[in-house]
C-alpha cells in the first residue's frame, strides 16, 4: 500500500467511521401534553437518564404542548422518520394496529388493578409486536396509565336522561364516539388544543378527560360540573420510530428501552395518585364533584363492543377480559 493509497484510507476510515462510533443521537419527542403534567416530567427525567447512561451518546430533545404537530401529525411524523420518538393515545396507533384499539373500548377495564394487570401481560406484549410489524419495526417500548375519564359539563349528570342530545368533544378517533352514542349524547372531535376554547365558546357543552388533564388543562374554569362517569380507562403509549431505532448501537437501543419503560410505570404510578387526591382538590376549587351509579351507563356501553371484538380479535378480547383480577378471584373462591 503506497503513500497515497494509505492517506485515502485513513481519511475515509475517520470521515465514515469514526462518526458512526462516536457521534452524538439527538433525538426528538413531540407530544401534545402540558409541561405541568407527569407525562412531560418523567419525558424530561428520562432523557437525563439515557444522555447519563449513555454518555452522552443519545440525547433527547422534548417538545410539548402540540410544538411539534397535534396528535395525528405526531403519528404521521414518527411514521416519517421526522419525530423519533412520540406519546400516543392507542386510538391512535390503532389507525395502523387495529388491534390496539381494544384499550379504549369504554368499561372494558373493570378499574385500575384490571388496567394493571394488562400493562404488565402477554397479551399487550402481542400487540405491539403487531403494531411493530404493522409499520415496519415502529417500537412501542412504554404504556402510560392516563387516568380514568369522566365527563365535565355545566351540569350534574345523574342518569342516561342527562346525556340526552348532549354536545360532547371527544378525541378525532370513532372509538371514542361509542361512550357518548351508547347514552344518547352527541359526540365532536376536536383538537386536544382547542378544547378549552371551544367548552368557553360554547362549540360543545362538554368534554371528557382524566381528572389530572381537566386540571393540567383548567377545564374546570370553563366547566362547573365533573361528573365521575369513569367509562374509559386511558393507555398512552411510548413509541419510538424504526428508523431511529435502527440506527442506535445496540447497548443504546437496551437502555433506552429500560428508562423509557421506568418512566412509563412512574408516570402511571404519579398519575393514579393523583386522581385519587383531585376529588378534594376541585371542590375545594369550587368545582362540584359528581358521583352517579354508572350501572346504566355501563350496560347500554357494553352492547356497542360487539362491532369492535372482530376489529381487535375475538381472542384479544377474552384474553383482556379474563384479566381482570375480580374475575380470578371469583374463579379461585368458586363463586
Amino acid at each position: 500500500m503506497n503513500k497515497t493509497t494509505l492517506a485515502l484510507f485513513t481519511t475515509l476510515f475517520m470521515a465514515f467511521n469514526i462518526p458512526v462510533l462516536s457521534a452524538t443521537e439527538r433525538l426528538l419527542w413531540g407530544h401534545v401534553y402540558e409541561t405541568s403534567e407527569p407525562l412531560h416530567k418523567w419525558a424530561v427525567w428520562a432523557a437525563g437518564e439515557i444522555k447519563q447512561q449513555t454518555e452522552g451518546r443519545v440525547e433527547i430533545d422534548i417538545f410539548p404542548i402540540s410544538i411539534l404537530g397535534k396528535e395525528a401529525e405526531l403519528n404521521e411524523s414518527l411514521s416519517l422518520g421526522v419525530v423519533d420518538i412520540i406519546y400516543t393515545g392507542t386510538s391512535f396507533a390503532a389507525q395502523l394496529s387495529p388491534s390496539l384499539a381494544i384499550a379504549d373500548l369504554p368499561y372494558v377495564f373493570d378499574g385500575y388493578s384490571h388496567w394493571q394487570a394488562f400493562n404488565h401481560s402477554e397479551l399487550l406484549n402481542k400487540l405491539a409486536a403487531e403494531y411493530a410489524q404493522a409499520t415496519n419495526g415502529n417500537q412501542i417500548v412504554g404504556n402510560n396509565y392516563y387516568g380514568q375519564r369522566h365527563v365535565t359539563a355545566n351540569r350534574a349528570i345523574d342518569d342516561l336522561s342527562g346525556m340526552q342530545n348532549l354536545k360532547i368533544r371527544v378525541p378525532n378517533a370513532s372509538i371514542f364516539k361509542e361512550f357518548p352514542l351508547a347514552v344518547g349524547a352527541n359526540p365532536t372531535p376536536i383538537a386536544f388544543s382547542e378544547v378549552y376554547m371551544a367548552l368557553q365558546q360554547g362549540v360543545v357543552d362538554a368534554q371528557e378527560n382524566p381528572l389530572p388533564t381537566i386540571k393540567a388543562k383548567k377545564f374546570y374554569e370553563v366547566q362547573s360540573h365533573i361528573n365521575l362517569t369513569g367509562h374509559l380507562l386511558g393507555s398512552i403509549l411510548t413509541i419510538v420510530s424504526s428508523y431511529r431505532w435502527n440506527k442506535l448501537q445496540p447497548q443504546d437501543r437496551k437502555i433506552l428501552n429500560k428508562v423509557l419503560q421506568q418512566a412509563a410505570a412512574k408516570v402511571s404510578e404519579e398519575t393514579r395518585n393523583n386522581e385519587l387526591a383531585l376529588i378534594d382538590w376541585f371542590e375545594q376549587n369550587g368545582v362540584t364533584v359528581n358521583t352517579l351509579d354508572t350501572l346504566k351507563f355501563r350496560q347500554a356501553t357494553l352492547k356497542r363492543h360487539a362491532p369492535y371484538i372482530e376489529k381487535v380479535g375475538k381472542d384479544n378480547y377474552q384474553a383482556l377480559i379474563a384479566l381482570n383480577p375480580s374475575n380470578q378471584s371469583n374463579s379461585q373462591s368458586g363463586e
